[in-house]
Order: C-alpha cells, then sequence, then structure tokens
C-alpha cells in the first residue's frame, strides 16, 4: 500500500495542524494499519502567504508508483496521477484499511488546483489557512473521489480540485459532503 484516504479526519474540520500535523496524521494512520516503515505524506498544498511559501501537493508525495490497500494501481507516476489515466475512484480511492470511503463523505481535501499545484497568493484562500483554521468562514479546495457530481463539466468530477468547501468548520464541510478526509501517499 502507498495510497489510501484517511478513514477519519483528525476531528477539527479542517484544522489539520498544518502540513506537518496532516502529515502525522497520514503516518499515524498508516502505522495501525502496518504501513508505517514508510514516510506517508497528505496529498494537500500549501498556499503563499507573508509568513508561508506555497507548497505544491504533488511536489510532496514522491514519483510513484502508487497502490491501493488492495495493491491496485492507482498511479504509475506523478504525469499519470495529474492525467485522465489515473486510477483513483469510487472503488480504488480506499482507507488505509481496505475500505471504501462512505459515500456521504464525497469531498476530499487537497487545497489544491487540477495540476497538482497550489492556489495563488492572489486567490481567496483556499486551504482553510493553510490547514489551521477550523472556523464556519474561508474554504478548502475538495476533489470527489468517487468522480461524481450534478454537475456534468470535466472539471466537477475530478478527484483534487472539484470545487470549494463552504467553510472550514466540521459543520460547513460535512454541507457538501466533506468529513475531513485526505488522500495520503507514501513517498
Amino acid at each position: 500500500m502507498s495510497f489510501f484516504v484517511t478513514s477519519l479526519g483528525p476531528g477539527r474540520g479542517a484544522d489539520l495542524g498544518g502540513l506537518e500535523g496532516a502529515d502525522a496524521h497520514c503516518q499515524a494512520l498508516a502505522t495501525a494499519a502496518g504501513a508505517g516503515q514508510r514516510s506517508w505524506r497528505a496529498y494537500l498544498s500549501q498556499q503563499s502567504n507573508k509568513q508561508q511559501p506555497s507548497i505544491d501537493a504533488r511536489d510532496r508525495i514522491g514519483t510513484g508508483p502508487w497502490h491501493n490497500a488492495r495493491g491496485e494501481l492507482i498511479a504509475a507516476n506523478l504525469d499519470e496521477l495529474h492525467g485522465a489515466s489515473n486510477r483513483i475512484n469510487r472503488d480504488t480511492a480506499l482507507s488505509e484499511h481496505g475500505q471504501p470511503t462512505p459515500g456521504r463523505w464525497h469531498d476530499i481535501l487537497t487545497g489544491t488546483r487540477a495540476d497538482g499545484t497550489a492556489p495563488s497568493p492572489l486567490d481567496p484562500d483556499l486551504t482553510c489557512k493553510n490547514w489551521t483554521s477550523a472556523a464556519d468562514d474561508g474554504a478548502a479546495l475538495v476533489g470527489h473521489h468517487d468522480r461524481a457530481s450534478a454537475i456534468k463539466e470535466s472539471w466537477a468530477t475530478s478527484w483534487l480540485s472539484a470545487h470549494q468547501s463552504r467553510g472550514c468548520s466540521a459543520a460547513k464541510l460535512s454541507e457538501l459532503g466533506s468529513g475531513g478526509l485526505f488522500y495520503c501517499f507514501a513517498k
């Protein structure tokens, strides 16, 4: 296993403790599932501001290949992962325990544009203050692990950049179907 969707979030909405806290959550879940010998990173971007540089999610996760808990290939490399031929969908986006992601939680936190890069500093905050906010305001970019959407546009079914959340709190994230879950990749 070198890819999973977290079975649960840290429990504070989009406040994941920044990238460091999100990575630690991935590592802890992987360790509990018997896959902690690898270095795990959350697939999240950091948006630049006066205090922090931008960090692209695609640059945090290594070069692949990535397999789910059943050993199914998700993507062979970064180009495939961010292209049309990746295999992230309802059947393959499994938790660290090999369980399907619950359908009610199809919005997966990424804070990332479709090419795997961080939002521009000219954009509004799209990372819930770089994963440190659980406020009712703010927003995070989310993807659809199940590739489902009522909107018939290609971007609406993106696994990494489908739309913004309605806020950063657990209650606001859940309004559109997010349980504060995110993707983890072994580097």
